[in-house]
């Protein structure tokens, strides 16, 4: 059987009589390079069929040139476009993207943290899981000089680099503008205890509560783990009260489209019986007759983007020689109320 060997660096420069060391400089676009050889040793190279060796170029340079991103569920529309987010960012810093799914198990998670770390990515982003509760296995990453940025899902901690969504805005806008359309009795199906997320949320709406005048009722305040079948059983807790809430705001969208199912399945009918707000502002709702009456929008894509661009800041400060600790990179999106006609 023929061996077809690989093309290699000497052969780009004997062809154009030039030196190794220049051919190495021109693919990997060195300034030191002219435009014209530059463009030259590219083209020499797609017409041998060279690539560039990743493992070469991690011996000589200790980096990768590969990140890790962890999120809960690359299933959930708000993922895939935070996903998306991240992968625009790293191909423009000519990077490669593992992605691992942590599917909200604290102990997947955790393997995957150690995988990555294994495989030597220059940084990871993360989106916690709904379980996770301890931070050993991102704290222990600083050891490997491997930077962390938490997104949407973040640690209760100061000492992180992260990009989070400011809910109070749009939760404000949300309960102002059902007290405007006359609710009173507004309820809410809260996330996990864990999460952070689940007490900013529980926090927020109390507050407007109290700011549009109304009373707090804990019977109509109720949680979920996020499973179907745990949505479903808090919405049908409030329904079954006997003064059910007029509205209720969910943790999420995900969560509201398993309560209109309860809403359904108990022969009730939404927007007339009960209404909701929602958070993340699905594109299913363009294709759905039944909407909430408004969902807050956390941005995704900008979230998860702005926390890509924060973790090439920290990849390219280790590098530097003698680089001290960086103080934490931090930033807050403001989310904002998005209405759906009715």
């Amino acid at each position: 059987m023929p061996h077809n060997k690989l093309p290699t660096v000497k052969e780009i420069a004997k062809r154009l009589n030039v030196s190794t060391s220049t051919v190495s400089r021109a693919l990997h676009n060195h300034p030191s390079i002219g435009l014209v050889t530059t463009m030259r040793v590219h083209k020499v190279a797609q017409e041998l069929g060279y690539e560039i060796n990743k493992t070469a170029i991690f011996f000589k340079e200790r980096k990768t040139y590969t990140i890790g991103v962890i999120i809960p569920d690359l299933a959930e529309p708000f993922f895939s476009s935070a996903l998306t987010g991240v992968e625009d960012v790293a191909e423009a810093c000519n990077y490669n993207v593992i992605i691992g799914q942590s599917l909200n198990s604290f102990e997947r998670e955790k393997r995957i943290v150690a995988n990555m770390k294994n495989h030597r990515v220059d940084g990871i982003l993360v989106s916690i899981t709904k379980e996770t509760s301890t931070y050993e296995h991102f704290d222990q990453l600083r050891k490997f000089n491997i930077p962390v940025v938490f997104f949407d899902r973040v640690p209760n901690r100061q000492d992180i680099n992260y990009v989070a969504c400011n809910l109070v805005s749009g939760m404000l806008q949300a309960v102002t503008k059902l007290v405007a359309k006359g609710y009173r009795r507004i309820g809410l199906i809260n996330g996990p205890t864990k999460l952070a997320a689940t007490l900013q949320r529980l926090q927020i709406y109390l507050n407007c509560l109290r700011q549009n005048g109304l009373e707090v009722d804990q019977d109509i305040i109720v949680s979920t783990t996020l499973s179907k079948a745990d949505n479903l059983a808090a919405m049908n807790k409030l329904l079954s009260l006997a003064v059910p809430p007029e509205a209720v705001i969910t943790f999420n969208d995900h969560v509201l489209l398993d309560c209109m199912a309860a809403v359904t399945n108990a022969g009730l009918e939404v927007n007339k019986d009960i209404s909701f707000v929602s958070f993340a502002n699905l594109p299913v709702w363009e294709y759905m007759d039944k909407k909430p009456l408004a969902s807050i929008e956390q941005f995704a894509y900008r979230q998860a983007s702005t926390a890509a661009g924060f973790l090439f800041k920290l990849i390219g400060h280790a590098a530097q020689p003698d680089a001290s600790e960086m103080p934490p990179l931090q930033c807050v999106i403001d989310s904002e109320m998005v209405e759906y006609p009715q």
